[in-house]
């Protein structure tokens, strides 16, 4: 990997991804609906662009590649979790729990503090359990039986999910994003903490007020009929489970026993009915496993190929000051983000040379360290093909794309990582050590 890599292999090595935008996206713009063209269907001639453009390997060794790419103990855990969710999402909307947890919420908030409370709630919830994952497993079906009830867009409420379960990725103590950002640039979490909340709380602010006024809330349809408590308790055990920091598989695992006692004697449904419900619920998630093995095996060819140093050998020659060092590891984790799909890997990746970037330049750790994690964080967010965006898609029905246009959030923190990185704050005189 220290060899330098030719401006010609590296594109090559990197064409896969502009095959995959222009086979998704160019068609779906021309019929204007991105539900026409199935993104499955863009990451397999991807894929069989990718496999074409590997050289010095027999056709066999490059299927095993891409196999070993998608199985990758990370892709496959995240595959159970897929199955999981859905067999929970779906037995619970089937028994009723989802559907009496929201009309409790409807009854109790006024109607204009329906999405400010869900973007609040789910603030509150990633940054205690840590994981954007887990936070859009537990609130996704809550905010798609959300949209039903009102008549709110089920995309723009399911994105208020989104865009909240990565503010507690970006700055829980115990998010994966920051422990690796902390560890590579060698500070202390609660001091990336400080200056991480000078970029991150005024993003949350602003998406709080977007949400609030463009959320057409006073003009939704709110009715409201109260349930039987017994039919809430299966969300409350998963939401309750997850902010003390339960595995998510045990959470979903308590969340499919509870929601099956409670049919079995609160809706009075029968066993078989149950396992129907998690069926049909594991095979809406078919397409979306798909999906993650088919991203997950493309982004390994790349890497193999040298995609991914390409780009960092590419960002690390234009370096021009202290801004221009901040911006370039700001570049570099986000486009490596976008090849890898795993911000925790991003970080990883190129967490060593942000390190020496930032003493040669003389950067504030904790800001490196915040940018690492933001920026990944961004970038995770809005990519159709992120396993968070992946999972709300599945356990909404809606497309991957539908959500971008409103993941506030995650445009208000961009806006606020370059504001940042112009103006060169927050100071190191102005959060204390």
């Amino acid at each position: 990997m220290s060899a330098p890599i030719s401006k010609r292999k590296g594109i090559l090595a990197l064409s896969p991804i502009i095959v995959f935008l222009v086979v998704y996206l160019v068609p779906s713009m021309m019929v204007g609906d991105f539900y026409k063209m199935p993104i499955s269907i863009a990451f397999i001639v991807a894929s069989i662009w990718a496999l074409i453009t590997t050289k010095g390997m027999n056709l066999q060794s490059k299927i095993d590649l891409f196999s070993t790419g998608a199985a990758n103990p990370n892709i496959m855990y995240m595959i159970w979790i897929f199955i999981f969710a859905g067999a929970f999402a779906s037995l619970a909307t089937g028994i009723g729990s989802v559907e009496a947890t929201v009309n409790l919420t409807i009854a109790v908030l006024p109607s204009q503090f329906l999405l400010p409370g869900l973007f609040i709630a789910t603030c509150f919830v990633s940054l205690s359990i840590g994981t954007s994952v887990g936070t859009v497993v537990a609130l996704t079906p809550f905010a798609t039986q959300l949209a039903e009830s009102t008549g709110l867009d089920m995309a723009f409420v399911v994105a208020v999910v989104i865009g909240g379960s990565f503010f507690g990725d970006n700055l829980s103590f115990i998010s994966d994003t920051t422990i690796a950002a902390t560890r590579s640039q060698g500070c202390k979490m609660n001091d990336k903490f400080k200056v991480n909340l000078w970029i991150a709380a005024p993003a949350a602010i602003l998406a709080l007020v977007l949400y609030g006024f463009l959320g057409n809330v006073e003009d939704a349809a709110v009715v409201s009929t109260l349930s039987s408590f017994w039919l809430i308790l299966p969300y409350l055990i998963v939401i309750v489970t997850a902010l003390f920091g339960l595995n998510v598989l045990l959470v979903l695992t308590l969340g499919i026993i509870s929601s099956a006692l409670v049919g079995i004697y609160v809706s009075g449904t029968g066993i078989v009915d149950m396992c129907a419900m998690m069926g049909d619920g594991i095979l809406g998630m078919g397409n979306l496993i798909v999906v993650t093995l088919l991203a997950s095996g493309l982004l390994n060819v790349i890497k193999h190929n040298g995609g991914i140093y390409f780009i960092i050998q590419w960002m690390t020659a234009r370096i021009k000051g202290a801004r221009g060092a901040q911006a370039s590891i700001a570049m570099l984790v986000s486009i490596v983000n976008l090849c890898t799909a795993n911000n925790t890997i991003a970080i990883i990746t190129v967490g060593q040379l942000s390190k020496r970037i930032s003493d040669k330049y003389r950067l504030d750790p904790r800001k490196v360290a915040s940018l690492l994690d933001t920026c990944s964080c961004i970038i995770q967010c809005i990519i159709p093909y992120g396993a968070q965006i992946l999972l709300a898609s599945g356990l909404s029905g809606l497309s991957p794309v539908s959500f971008i246009p409103y993941l506030f959030y995650a445009w208000c923190l961009m806006l606020m990582v370059g504001l940042s990185i112009v103006f060169n704050f927050p100071k190191p005189s102005m959060v204390k050590q």
